[in-house]
């Protein structure tokens, strides 16, 4: 498949709530993200990454290349459901969370005005790029127009400095 005809969603957990870890966390969440309108096609290593936020503990985060045939808003609906099964509440930005999905990106024609995609800061982010580039290599950034290659070596010191892969 090519990588820009694909769909890619990244996850972010930092309180792992009942679970033993925020891994383990996101290991149930991509299990429930597979018994939804949604097949996971690849999954991305698991990175530890620094909060954007207020002092809070590091995150995990991955990505998913998953095939639907929900345009976005109905992708996005899903995968809120899916937040709010695993106790996610939306208090305070860029605070802590059980679960963040995001919507980065899918092919063109699916997605509408809301959300805007591709993510409107997709491009800035280690621990969105990072992830992506493992399991999408060729992918280009569809406004910019820029390989994820040159997206990476472009991020701030502090956006690549923060994101470490897991064993």
């Amino acid at each position: 498949m090519q990588e820009n005809h694909a769909t890619f969603l990244a996850l972010g957990s930092n309180l792992p709530a009942s679970y033993a870890s925020s891994v383990d966390l996101l290991h149930a969440a991509i299990a429930a993200i597979a018994e939804t309108r949604v097949r996971v096609s690849a999954v991305s290593s698991f990175y530890r990454t620094q909060p954007l936020g207020p002092s809070q503990p590091d995150y995990v985060n991955l990505v998913l290349r998953v095939d639907t045939s929900l345009g976005a808003r109905g992708l996005l609906r899903e995968m809120q459901r899916v937040e709010a099964s695993f106790g996610r509440v939306r208090s305070v930005k860029w605070g802590p969370r059980t679960l963040d999905i995001d919507l980065i990106s899918m092919p063109v024609g699916l997605a509408g005005p809301d959300p805007i995609l591709p993510h409107t800061q997709m491009h800035k982010r280690g621990f969105v790029l990072y992830p992506l580039y493992e399991i999408a290599p060729g992918w280009r950034h569809p406004v910019l127009g820029q390989p994820i290659c040159q997206l990476i070596r472009s991020l701030p010191p502090r956006a690549r400095a923060g994101v470490e892969r897991l064993p």
